[in-house]
């Protein structure tokens, strides 16, 4: 059955995005659209029409991992069941950080944030700090209803990250953080989630 023309264009959206944080993980900020383009296996012309430049398309990847990462926060039943909605985003958090091409990705921005600034920001203000303020948000609705006492959300985010993934982050930039299983990541979710909870718990 042939695919709609919607289906298509989500298809090639993802492959772009797809190939964007492959290419950058490899290359660094200087990788070229037509390789993106290549690695996709579309025309430049459509990453172009689709994106209109290398900052919207690094923008893009991104709105697309903090969405990942964030899900959780925004499902049935977030707000009312708060402990297992922290757990679950501080498993999402582990996935979306600690991947080994989310750490290529950083490495590289990182290797030519002097020469070329801007892609190396906009993934710092599309990521890491789009993904804070989303969970800020959410704590700040908590607060609203109750459930949390929080009276700087985006501090209470920064704690959170730091509950998570902050060593671990930079351990693993350094090649010297250990995979960790299920068990391990679930163990490290509980305890995270359990500990904001003893800070800013109503």
């Amino acid at each position: 059955m042939p695919r709609l023309a919607g289906q298509i264009d989500l298809a090639k959206t993802e492959a772009i995005l797809d190939a964007a944080l492959e290419v950058l993980a490899e290359r660094g900020a200087g990788a070229s659209m037509e390789e993106i383009a290549r690695r996709a296996g579309v025309s430049k012309q459509t990453v172009y029409n689709h994106y209109g430049c290398k900052a919207d398309l690094v923008r893009a990847m991104c709105a697309r991992r903090v969405s990942e990462m964030t899900a959780p926060l925004e499902g049935p039943g977030a707000l009312e069941q708060i402990e297992e909605t922290l757990a679950a985003y501080a498993r999402a958090l582990m996935r979306g950080v600690l991947n080994p091409r989310t750490i290529a990705l950083m490495r590289t921005a990182m290797a030519h944030a002097a020469e070329l600034p801007e892609v190396p920001a906009t993934i710092y203000e599309a990521g890491p700090l789009a993904n804070r303020r989303r969970f800020a948000s959410f704590v700040e609705a908590e607060t609203r209803v109750g459930r949390l006492n929080c009276p700087d959300p985006l501090a209470a985010a920064e704690v959170f990250s730091g509950l998570v993934v902050a060593t671990r982050q930079m351990a693993a930039l350094f090649g010297a953080l250990a995979e960790l299983d299920d068990a391990e990541a679930d163990r490290i979710a509980r305890t995270a989630a359990a500990q904001f909870l003893k800070l800013y718990g109503a």
